[in-house]
């Protein structure tokens, strides 16, 4: 098959016009016209329904641009690995994450990142959506969970608790529970069940609200979680590692908490050598070590 018609006909496909397409690959309409019709009678089959309004792909023509995009992801991280210099660091990362640890924990530290690597361009895609890095939905991941995925390199980088957190104010003013059943008198705030989340997060408020609890605040990321909280709004369900940045927080029961949630780190096995990649492996370890260190001379305090 053809290479330059596939290259074509995916920027047609994605445009949904010959018009912009050509605009786009620097040809006129009538050239992208006759590579397409030529790709057409190759395959002996219609790939586009024509409409006033613009172009729409037929069934088969549906599984070819499936197919070109699956190339073009393909040979957009060979492209980087080859840009990928032995000293420099550079060019487009295309982080993923939840958008808790996005929001409350990476994002605050990407400074630190940026200061040692001015060229590098973070592409932060904050989501509960576990996207598929061999497919080249991403470059690198933070998870909540160990990927299950093929052809990913994974490396554990620490462990997180869902614990109970309110300001001093709020306690000061509605008192501080000394025991799980006290919280029929507080407002208790967390991400809704059916929200997507950890199943320790979810096991941890099901425990929770058996004790009773009758003035609720749902929210569907820990982000919202946190600001109510601030607000003096009452008693919230947030991961341990936003406490470093929040040190006026008050953790409220001491002996409750999640069960153990572990962070990984994964990236695909082909992009091994990408010092992009490195580099930001290297800061989150760093960052991790601090955050660490932090929290020992909290509590040792």
């Amino acid at each position: 098959m053809d290479w330059d018609k596939l290259r074509i006909f995916h920027a047609v496909a994605d445009a949904g016009s010959l018009t912009h397409a050509g605009d786009v690959l620097h040809l006129s309409q009538s050239a992208v016209s006759r590579q397409i019709r030529a790709l057409e009678e190759s395959l002996n089959t219609t790939l586009f329904h024509r409409h006033a309004r613009g172009l729409i792909l037929t069934e088969q023509g549906e599984l070819l641009f499936d197919a070109t995009s699956s190339m073009n992801k393909r040979l957009d991280a060979a492209a980087a690995r080859i840009r990928d210099s032995e000293e420099e660091v550079f060019g487009e990362l295309r982080v993923t994450t939840t958008i808790g640890f996005g929001t409350l924990w990476l994002a605050p530290r990407l400074p630190h990142l940026y200061e040692k690597y001015p060229d590098l361009n973070i592409d932060l895609m904050l989501e509960e959506k576990v996207l598929d890095l061999p497919m080249r939905e991403a470059d690198v991941a933070i998870r909540m969970k160990e990927p299950s995925q093929a052809d990913l390199i994974r490396k554990r980088l620490m462990s997180v608790r869902m614990r109970l957190y309110a300001t001093p104010s709020y306690l000061a003013k509605h008192g501080t529970p000394e025991t799980q059943e006290d919280l029929t008198n507080h407002r208790l705030i967390c991400q809704n069940l059916n929200s997507e989340q950890v199943g320790a997060g979810a096991t941890y408020v099901q425990t929770l609200l058996a004790n009773n609890v009758t003035s609720m605040l749902y929210v569907n990321n820990y982000f919202g979680v946190l600001q109510a909280v601030i607000h003096d709004l009452g008693i919230g369900v947030l991961p341990d590692y936003v406490i470093q940045d929040f040190p006026d927080m008050t953790r409220v029961l001491p002996d409750s908490e999640s069960a153990e949630i572990p962070v990984f780190l994964a990236y695909p096995e082909e992009m091994r050598q990408s010092k992009r990649i490195s580099a930001f492996r290297d800061f989150v370890q760093e960052e991790i070590i601090a955050h660490r260190k932090q929290l020992s001379q909290k509590e040792n305090s």
